[in-house]
């Protein structure tokens, strides 16, 4: 990795960590919701545009700057598997088994749905 793709890494991540902050702020705040649907939004809009990426054969520069940076930052496998953690320690089985597959489902098919839309 080049210093330049070191740095549109960073720069990536700098907008998509406070999006993601931002994201399970207003499902908690605005909408009522708990930070896990933030976070399901978050790991799916990910998903999605790394499809697309992907699926325009985007490389190099764009996808450090957009595919590492930004959606590394963005998404967030840690959180989810916090989360599940929190749930199945609450003895709440049932809403974390449903968290696990709502964030498996959606996200790949978000990926796959980004990798065929841009697909030649």
């Amino acid at each position: 990795m080049t210093l330049l793709n070191a740095l549109l890494v960073a720069l990536g991540a700098a907008v998509g960590a406070p999006l993601r902050h931002l994201a399970n702020h207003v499902a908690r705040e605005r909408l009522g919701t708990t930070p896990v649907v933030g976070t399901l939004v978050v790991n799916v809009v990910g998903s999605l545009v790394l499809g697309l990426l992907v699926g325009a054969g985007v490389t190099g520069s764009a996808l450090a700057l957009v595919g590492v940076g930004f959606c590394g930052a963005l998404t967030t496998f840690s959180t989810l598997a916090l989360e599940l953690w929190d749930a199945l320690d609450d003895d709440r089985p049932v809403p974390a088994a449903a968290n696990l597959l709502l964030s498996l489902v959606l996200g790949i098919g978000a990926a796959a749905l980004g990798w065929w839309a841009m697909r030649p």
